[in-house]
């Protein structure tokens, strides 16, 4: 059976848990090689054994994100290994405090913005010229309610998930005259760790998992998806687009 990935390479941050775990694999059975970066050696080498056990295939790239140097390398090794990048999901997000913004010290807002905004700012420098040499070149960052909503007491995540979504749609409006499409994608609450941290009392299994939500995540990446510049609501199951306030 023809896999509609075959032959494509597809870079995953955050891949060693959560969504990003569960996106990996998702690709990884549509036939997609992957470059999967985590903080985590560990969660890595489990994520190599589910992949391999599907008959499927992947690089491991332990990487901090705020090492943007290593990003750099990582661009660099990925175009001399392939000469190219076929799909990007910009998965890894820092949660940061939850507490009033009077409460929260410089260093710990400047540490959120380093993996949610600066990271991906990096990742769109290193490995746009890559996405360009795909036939077609896709890339999903994976933002949050919180953006829009400026909800309260996470105010650093919120705040960095609005920065992402703007740079995406930038990054999109640059490139919507090439073969690379760029969007958004909004899981809401799912069964992650970053959820349960922040939200305590919550029962788990009320959620979707994210094995669920890597479902929806896999068409953006495919050839044959064509918007761009669009924002997808797990929630509501629907694509959006931007639009200026009244």
């Amino acid at each position: 059976m023809t896999k509609p990935l075959a032959d494509r390479i597809a870079l995953v941050t955050g891949a060693s848990r959560g969504i990003g775990y569960a996106t990996a694999i998702a690709l990884a059975r549509a036939g997609a090689h992957i470059v999967a970066v985590a903080r985590t050696q560990g969660g890595l080498e489990e994520l190599d054994d589910e992949i391999r056990k599907d008959g499927g295939s992947a690089t491991l790239v332990p990487l901090n994100l705020t090492d943007s140097d290593g990003i750099a390398r990582l661009g660099a090794g990925l175009h001399e290994r392939y000469g190219k990048l076929d799909i990007l999901v910009g998965n890894a997000g820092a949660l940061g405090p939850s507490s009033p913004i009077g409460h929260i010290e410089l260093k710990t807002f400047t540490d959120v913005m380093a993996v949610n905004v600066s990271a991906n700012f990096q990742l769109i420098r290193c490995m746009e010229p890559l996405l360009k040499q795909s036939d077609a070149g896709r890339a999903v960052f994976i933002t949050s309610g919180a953006a829009n909503k400026a909800t309260a007491y996470v105010s650093p995540y919120a705040a960095s998930k609005a920065a992402l979504e703007t740079l995406a749609r930038a990054w999109a409006q640059e490139t919507a005259n090439t073969k690379l499409r760029v969007n958004l994608f909004n899981p809401g609450p799912v069964r992650t760790r970053m959820r349960a941290t922040l939200m305590p009392g919550e029962d788990p299994a009320t959620l979707d998992t994210p094995e669920q939500v890597a479902e929806f995540i896999v068409p953006m990446c495919a050839p044959d998806w064509t918007e761009t510049g669009k924002f997808y609501d797990y929630k509501t199951r629907s694509l959006m687009s931007f639009r200026s306030p009244a």
